[in-house]
């Protein structure tokens, strides 16, 4: 009886861990990191074989493709060289040290506030493939340690201009010193990048105040899942 109990009760653990396995598009919210929502599916699922195909900072939003269990995860690597579409707010007339509103900020004096065709002409030098400076405070490592972690001790941290391929980049609008675009890039391109180039090319600065991920490949904001109601899902399941 106990043997019988045991073969059920481990029957049972192997059809849940089957059942959760997947790959599955989640909508991180904004106020926590993407190994958050890592660590808050582990504890939910009982899994510890999960990963995601390409990190959104804390103050970004919106789809994170997650991958539970060893047969999904391995296939991450195919997806995180997906493109993915973006929902940009920025600001100009100044830079901020992690390129985004949680930053130290330096004002820059404009002289003349740039037209509307001025920004979409400057935008559209942005289109196709280019080389841009990654932010000091991201996940790049450097001689084993992370940028950001560097960065935060007050160092100096250098990093070289990446390759990036932007297939497109539509202004949405425009209201100095406000800026909405849309943007669809390949692998590895930081979207603070682009906007802190754009603010070096107009002379005005400018950071990114609000960023939502709305595409991975073909996982959409549409079809994901908000983590609250994944995770309720699968306490209630």
């Amino acid at each position: 009886m106990v043997e019988w109990t045991r073969l059920l009760v481990k029957s049972c653990v192997l059809w849940w861990h089957a059942f959760m396995e997947g790959i599955f598009a989640i909508y991180k919210p904004t106020g926590i990191t993407s190994h958050d929502v890592i660590h808050r599916l582990r504890l939910a699922t009982h899994v510890q074989r999960i990963g995601h195909a390409g990190t959104l900072d804390p103050g970004a939003r919106g789809v994170l493709v997650v991958a539970i269990g060893r047969t999904y995860t391995k296939q991450l690597t195919s997806l995180i060289l997906k493109d993915k579409e973006y929902l940009v707010d920025a600001t100009f007339g100044a830079y901020s040290s992690t390129d985004d509103s949680e930053g130290e900020k330096t004002t820059i004096p404009i002289h003349s506030v740039p037209s509307r065709d001025e920004v979409f002409r400057a935008m559209q030098t942005f289109n196709g493939e280019l080389y841009l400076r990654p932010p000091i405070f991201s996940a790049i490592k450097i001689r084993g340690q992370r940028a950001y972690s560097i960065a935060r001790k007050g160092k100096t941290v250098e990093l070289p201009k990446r390759k990036s391929i932007i297939y497109l980049i539509e202004l949405l609008d425009y209201s100095w010193p406000y800026l909405k675009f849309r943007v669809v890039t390949g692998s590895g391109v930081y979207v603070r990048s682009i906007v802190r180039a754009l603010g070096e090319i107009l002379k005005t600065g400018a950071y990114v105040h609000g960023l939502e991920r709305t595409r991975v490949g073909s996982f959409t904001k549409a079809h994901a899942i908000e983590l609250d109601v994944f995770i309720r899902n699968i306490e209630e399941a």
